[in-house]
């Protein structure tokens, strides 16, 4: 499976983004995708994933309730939607993919495929 973050930008505290994550290659039907974001200087960070069926999605603390992960199959894209945006927000974001019935743990574990990231930068 190849992927591709898209749809980063600047935008001011309070904004909204929605950034893509396109698949490519084989079927992406039966793979978890996990976003994670990169602040410069900072470990790479997980922020949310969702499950190959899309009725289950796990995000961490400091997105819950700002940001929604959803798929569609036949798209074979993801998006993560991010509302209330704040400046610590910012970083690359970055979308990968494995097999996993345990989104919660795809924190945790290498993952098979990674895409190139898409820079978001909000400002204050």
């Amino acid at each position: 499976v190849q992927l591709q973050a898209s749809g980063g930008g600047a935008v001011e505290a309070g904004g909204s983004l929605t950034l893509s994550c396109k698949a490519s290659g084989r079927t992406f039907t039966n793979y978890g995708v996990a976003w994670f974001r990169q602040a410069p200087g900072k470990d790479r960070e997980f922020i949310a994933s969702i499950h190959w069926s899309g009725t289950r999605t796990f995000y961490v603390d400091s997105v819950k309730g700002r940001f929604t992960v959803s798929r569609d199959n036949v798209q074979m894209t993801a998006w993560l939607q991010m509302n209330d945006l704040k400046p610590e927000d910012s970083g690359v974001y970055i979308c990968a993919a494995d097999l996993a019935e345990d989104i919660a743990g795809m924190r945790y574990y290498g993952l098979s495929y990674w895409g190139k990231g898409t820079l978001v930068t909000v400002s204050s």
